[in-house]
């Protein structure tokens, strides 16, 4: 590339937090120097996960940084959530070799947003293209590996790269739309009466179990309860037949680290912690990260820790939208509307590439004809 130079980079730390967060903004944490870091200084990124840090920079001749991107080297496809094992099983039975690839993505998080971070002061399309038209692909090519994957990336990056010859894949989450609503009752107005009978009953149920909820945020979170909070997510793990990437320092260098972006919702029973739910805090976004529970019969705990308490949070702080995380078609019936996420992915070999591209073709048809009978689904009035 003419004028810029590209440079991997195995530690986030070899890059200041400073010019990092100069490409990646403030208004998704998921992308920010803090949040990759408290990864990398955990331990919950590296060898002993396999997300191998290989942080792309490009940098033009005086040495400013001009665009960075959050780049893995993986030996396997797991803590991704955009599945392509089967892409890899069909390549390998037919004597190729899809592992090691590159990963252009935030580790364990499904959580959209930029993947390609240009730097406030860089012209944003010519460098934009650069990233994404050679170094990426360039950098697959130095590490001699197999593919590059940017997964729940933007929607401008998908458009972009699709461009240049990426294949393109579609993805559905379920993200709440805050309608300028005043309270959680201005919310429920905009639903069918049933719907907002039934979503009255799972709160009051909820709410009638003998616990109690409290927020807490950044700096009020104490080690006692992230130590709490680390073994409801351990008990998550245990029951999806899971592995525990995230380590126990990873918690409590967020609220570190990210202060008030940090919100941590929490259920008492008698004073003592048995539920928790994580979420990160953007511009205008609260994103829920992870949760877990303790044994117990609590009905319509999870509903009303994740979904019913981040509305709450999101009416109160004026946030445009709620994003869940992923899968989970029950969070319709709740308000959550279905939206498509994106991916993009680079692929060296001839044949595999084009096998891949037949599938994504059809899989991304069959998701648009569903999107109308999962909108259909949603709790809401007509009009609405």
């Amino acid at each position: 590339m003419t004028g810029t130079t590209m440079i991997l980079h195995r530690r986030i730390a070899e890059i200041p937090a400073r010019e990092w967060d100069g490409c990646a903004g403030d208004d998704n944490p998921f992308v920010s120097h803090a949040f990759l870091s408290a990864l990398e200084d955990s331990g919950s990124t590296g060898p002993r996960t396999g997300w191998m840090p290989q942080h792309l920079a490009l940098r033009d001749d005086t040495g400013r940084l001009l665009a960075v991107a959050p780049l893995y080297a993986k030996g396997h496809s797991y803590g991704e959530y955009v599945f392509d094992q089967q892409w890899a099983q069909a390549f390998m039975q037919a004597g190729g070799q899809y592992y090691p690839k590159l990963q252009v993505a935030v580790p364990f998080s499904p959580v959209p947003g930029p993947r390609l971070l240009v730097h406030r002061d860089a012209p944003d399309a010519d460098v934009l293209r650069q990233l994404a038209g050679r170094a990426l692909r360039q950098a697959c090519g130095e590490l001699d590996l197999s593919s590059v994957h940017v997964t729940f990336c933007t929607q401008h990056e998908y458009d972009l790269l699709g461009q240049t010859g990426w294949l393109q894949r579609l993805g559905v989450q379920y993200h709440w739309d805050n309608c300028d609503y005043t309270s959680f009752d201005d919310f429920l107005d905009t639903l069918a009466s049933r719907k907002r009978k039934a979503i009255r009953r799972e709160r009051r149920d909820a709410n009638a179990c003998g616990l109690t909820f409290h927020t807490y945020r950044g700096h009020e979170i104490t080690d006692a309860l992230w130590h709490d909070f680390y073994q409801f997510y351990l008990s998550t793990v245990d029951r999806k037949w899971g592995s525990a990437y995230l380590q126990p320092g990873f918690f409590p260098l967020l609220s570190q680290r990210l202060g008030d972006r940090v919100v941590l919702m929490i259920a008492k029973r008698d004073g003592v912690p048995v539920a928790g739910a994580l979420n990160l805090m953007g511009r205008d976004t609260l994103y829920g990260r992870n949760w877990g529970r303790l044994e117990g019969d609590w009905p319509f705990l999870h509903f009303e820790l994740c979904y019913y308490r981040a509305i709450d949070f999101a009416i109160a702080h004026g946030l445009k939208r709620v994003e869940a995380g992923a899968q989970g078609e029950h969070k319709l019936q709740r308000g959550y509307r279905p939206c498509l996420t994106h991916s993009v992915h680079w692929i060296s070999h001839p044949g595999l590439r084009e096998a891949v591209a037949e599938f994504l073709h059809h899989e991304r048809a069959a998701i648009m004809a569903e999107l109308p009978a999962l909108d259909a689904m949603t709790p809401y009035r007509a009009g609405s």
